[in-house]
């Protein structure tokens, strides 16, 4: 990129007051492209643009706004190689993850929202008997879906195209406006998210982005008055700092937060299937994920063969470019990332954990690059077994049998994805409705993408997904009359 990006703002591209600085590939350490530095005045005038905009896409026909998301998902489909690359190049995923689970998804997205669904249903006429209001009578309702307003959408770094996308399209969909507030890491794939929707027809001021490092940026948009309702992924942290701001104007909020996934392996399980599944932490985002399954409860039966079976399947793992094909793990983010899961590693091993495989970094030249880590013989209350670390870092705990792997699982302070693998489908079940997550995979790790989406604990607030993200960006306006 020879010049700088700009803002987005009220459909214009502006010059950032704050300059630019530099986004790094995290492979290669080189300069991708220069990020605008908004400045607070610039994301308070994204939120009015958002404000302005809001009365009249509230009012324009569901279909339409569907038109305009469908052909969002079309010119995304349309440019997945071109943007795919930027999305490998600033966040190291791999090519294909980039193509598939992050600019794919993304356009999935727009396409799912691009789905018209009903925005209002009947409610049962009620009889009642004579009261304060007059005689007795009939009446009846009707419940309606209501936009709640301008959307806050402040994105994590691991997905700038499918998270941004999972908020941006139901709620435009919905006909609420966004202002985008994505990570600094890896903010151009939002600006061409934004760029696509532009091209799509969407009015000028629906959606805006404005980025930057410095935190005023992302509290000016969270605390405008503008704002109706932050939607926000990433860490507990800031989750609860937002909060705070949200409860004191009374904000809608959903929040995606921290995980730190129970993985329970009985001795009947399915040996390749739980490896595999438990693997995806190593190779999916190199572990920066929130539902990936890091806290391995196996039972004695079966755990030092899976011990042994995770430790090889992270030695044969490839570490590398993750523009070439074979590449399966790629780098962290940053540098500073590496150095926060390495010390992780350090510490588990000082609290008494016995490095299996893996704690050093890859034999390479350049690049941010952690080697998959097993760490075994843990205990639930080290440290890394109960903080999120955000990396390629398994850690696996004996257990004797279903209580003591339920009690563990649920003795935690986050409750996202919880895992369960057993060869009894109905005691899998059975352990699944006991966990305090917000969804559990059986003897899987795949996700269906109309199931709710959320965490119990300090993993967030709310619901989204599906049909539930319609529910999330939308307020319910109840209306009644005489019969």
């Amino acid at each position: 990129m020879s010049e700088g990006q700009p803002l987005f703002v009220g459909g214009a591209w502006v010059a950032p007051d704050g300059g630019h600085h530099p986004v790094t590939d995290p492979a290669t350490e080189e300069t991708v492209g220069w990020a605008p530095e908004a400045s607070p005045e610039q994301a308070r005038a994204a939120c009015a643009a958002a404000r302005e905009a809001f009365g009249a896409w509230s009012r324009t026909r569901p279909e339409e706004r569907a038109a305009v998301l469908a052909r969002a998902a079309e010119i995304i489909r349309e440019r997945l190689v071109p943007y795919a690359d930027l999305a490998r190049a600033e966040t190291g995923a791999t090519t294909g993850t980039a193509r598939a689970m992050q600019v794919g998804v993304a356009a999935a997205r727009f396409r799912r929202y691009a789905r018209v669904e009903p925005a209002e249903w009947p409610i049962a006429p009620q009889i009642h008997e004579a009261g304060p209001m007059g005689k007795a009578g009939v009446t009846g309702a009707l419940a309606v879906r209501q936009p709640v307003g301008v959307v806050a959408c402040v994105t994590s770094y691991n997905n700038p195209w499918a998270n941004p996308a999972g908020k941006i399209a139901p709620a435009l969909a919905m006909g609420n406006t966004v202002v985008v507030k994505p990570a600094p890491q890896d903010p151009l794939s939002v600006y061409r998210m934004a760029e696509a929707l532009q091209a799509a027809g969407a009015p000028p001021g629906v959606v805006n982005v404005v980025s930057g490092r410095d935190v005023a940026v992302g509290e000016a948009v969270v605390a405008s008055e503008d704002v109706d309702m932050v939607s926000f992924t990433g860490s507990t942290a800031v989750g609860r700092r937002i909060a705070e701001v949200c409860g004191r104007d009374m904000k809608r909020q959903l929040m995606e937060l921290g995980g730190k996934g129970a993985a329970l392996v009985f001795d009947d399980a399915d040996l390749g299937s739980a490896v595999a599944g438990i693997g995806t932490t190593f190779s999916f985002y190199s572990g920066q994920i929130c539902t990936a399954p890091t806290r391995v409860l196996a039972q004695r039966g079966v755990y030092e063969r899976l011990v042994e079976h995770l430790a090889a399947y992270a030695r044969g793992l490839t570490v590398g470019d993750p523009g070439k094909p074979g590449t399966v793990v790629g780098p962290v983010i940053s540098a500073e990332h590496r150095a926060r899961v390495e010390s992780y590693v350090a510490l588990g091993r000082k609290e008494g954990a016995v490095l299996v495989a893996g704690g050093e970094r890859p034999p390479l030249e350049r690049g941010f690059f952690v080697a998959p880590t097993l760490l075994a013989d843990c205990g639930n209350d080290m440290r890394v077994a109960r903080e999120e670390i955000f990396g390629p870092v398994v850690v696996v705990i004996p257990v004797e049998d279903e209580e003591e792997a339920v009690a563990l699982a649920n003795d935690s302070d986050y409750g996202l994805i919880d895992y369960v693998w057993s060869g009894d489908v109905a005691r899998a079940f059975r352990v699944a409705r006991r966990l305090r997550a917000g969804g559990v995979g059986i003897n899987t790790v795949g996700r269906n993408m109309e199931a709710p989406f959320g965490g119990f604990k300090r993993s967030g607030v709310g619901r989204d997904v599906g049909v539930y993200a319609l529910h999330a960006y939308s307020e319910v306006q109840s209306l009644v009359w005489p019969g």
